[in-house]
């Protein structure tokens, strides 16, 4: 198995980098005049693929403004527990934040839409074309302005998968009885066939698995069992059942933003590009590194591909019936059946 979980429009060897990325900018010098501003950024982990959009936007904002604007990432989660995030944004405690919808899904409906299962956006620039309509909808700006943040871009991930430990499955009845971290939507497709779905943070996952608290976790395909040294702990990870993934935005602060000169609010919407193209070089950067380590014969870390019929079927039921339902138990609350339909359209689904 080669690459990403996105089918990529461009080769590994065009995108694909060694080390850390070498920001650069065709604009030399600063070119971007206005006052000294400082600002921090929440994260939890460390530096990894899913991060390098927003080192990238940093990088970019400090040598084009000659120093002036400077947005410092704190990782580790130094500045607020990931799932506090959002609370301490809206405070003020930092004027920017990642966070994961799926995290808590009461305080920001809408994204939820996202982070349904088996949904038909495979490919990065579906991704992010999909990402951004849900995010310019009224209904997500008017949940995350409960929060004091506003929307500026979304980290992609790639379609998770399961790593694990213990008896590897072969199949998808294997993973009956068994408890798996699974997030939003496919927490729902886990208890589908028999699972036991538990949601954590990020930060608590190697722990859990390292303990027995749980048999597999749910990651984004590859880089993130490596970056959380899964891989260390875990016996096997399965290659082929793209469950689905999450959506985890960086939000500002909405009065921070606010008090921004227009060349810096101009400046940071001109990066976003440059910010997706740096995630999509690390992600397949990673996928190469673990891809040939976990498939060397004596690798305790086992690929695991589930049959592709058994996975059809998965879909099956654990696809548009799990969106329904996402609807339904929606309806009244927030507009459900436009925010899927909405997704389905930017997706070019039929």
């Amino acid at each position: 198995m080669k690459g990403l979980k996105f089918t990529l429009l461009a080769s590994a060897a065009a995108l694909a980098f060694s080390g850390p990325v070498a920001y650069t900018t065709a604009a030399g010098a600063q070119d971007v005049k206005g006052p000294k501003l400082n600002w921090k950024l929440s994260l939890w982990g460390k530096r990894r693929a899913f991060t390098e959009g927003m080192e990238y936007v940093s990088a970019q904002v400090k040598k084009r403004t000659g120093g002036n604007f400077n947005i410092r990432l704190y990782y580790g989660e130094q500045l607020s527990k990931s799932k506090q995030n959002l609370d301490n944004l809206s405070i003020g405690a930092f004027e920017a934040a990642t966070f994961c919808a799926a995290y808590h899904p009461g305080k920001n409906g809408p994204l939820n839409v996202l982070d349904l299962p088996f949904l038909p956006i495979g490919d990065f620039a579906t991704v992010r074309k999909v990402h951004d309509a849900v995010y310019a909808h009224p209904a997500s700006a008017k949940a995350l302005g409960k929060w004091n943040a506003r929307l500026y871009m979304s980290n992609p991930l790639p379609q998770y998968e399961y790593m694990g430990k213990g008896k590897q499955p072969k199949s998808v009845a294997d993973f009956k009885g068994k408890r798996l971290r699974a997030l939003g939507g496919m927490g729902a497709a886990a208890r589908l066939i028999g699972a036991t779905p538990s949601t954590m943070p990020a930060s608590e996952t190697y722990t859990a698995l390292a303990r027995g608290t749980v048999d597999a976790i749910g990651f984004p395909y590859s880089y993130t069992f490596a970056a959380y040294k899964l891989d260390e702990v875990a016996d096997w990870v399965t290659t082929n059942m793209k469950l689905g993934t999450v959506n985890c935005p960086t939000v500002f602060n909405t009065d921070a933003y606010a008090k921004l000169p227009e060349q810096y609010k101009k400046l940071l919407d001109e990066l976003k590009d440059g910010a997706y193209k740096a995630i999509e070089s690390a992600y397949i950067e990673k996928d190469t590194a673990n891809e040939a380590k976990w498939s060397k014969p004596d690798s305790k870390v086992k690929m695991i591909k589930i049959p592709d019929d058994q996975m059809a079927e998965f879909r099956k039921v654990a696809g548009k019936p799990v969106w329904e339902k996402w609807v339904a138990d929606n309806k009244g609350k927030l507009p459900s059946k436009e925010l899927l339909d909405l997704v389905m359209s930017k997706a070019g689904a039929k």
